[in-house]
């Protein structure tokens, strides 16, 4: 994983830059931690995605169109990597550990 960051340094992107930047765990089929997806969207609304499928392990970059709720299967495995909206995700962790 360092697409993302080369772009980054490359187009000297600051933040304000950004339609939307996340870097977040990724939860496999049991719920355990052990993947990773960074998105980055630019003005051009295309979503640029870097993740390790937490089922599989593979690794890869991918771009595509820009889209709420936002999701990308694993080219390798097929396994769906969701990025929900933090507020929702947060609900549902408190919700989980009562």
């Amino acid at each position: 994983m360092g697409k993302i960051e080369d772009l980054i340094k490359e187009k000297n992107l600051k933040p304000s830059d950004c339609v939307y930047h996340t870097w977040r765990d990724a939860l496999n089929r049991r719920k355990q931690r052990t993947g990773k997806i960074r998105v980055l969207v630019l003005p051009d609304r295309i979503a640029r995605v870097e993740y390790k499928c937490p089922e599989c392990g593979h690794e890869d970059y991918t771009e595509l169109p820009w889209k709420r709720p936002f999701s990308v299967k694993c080219s390798a495995c097929g396994f769906r990597i969701t990025v929900p909206r933090m507020k929702d995700q947060a609900k549902r962790e408190a919700k989980a550990e009562v």
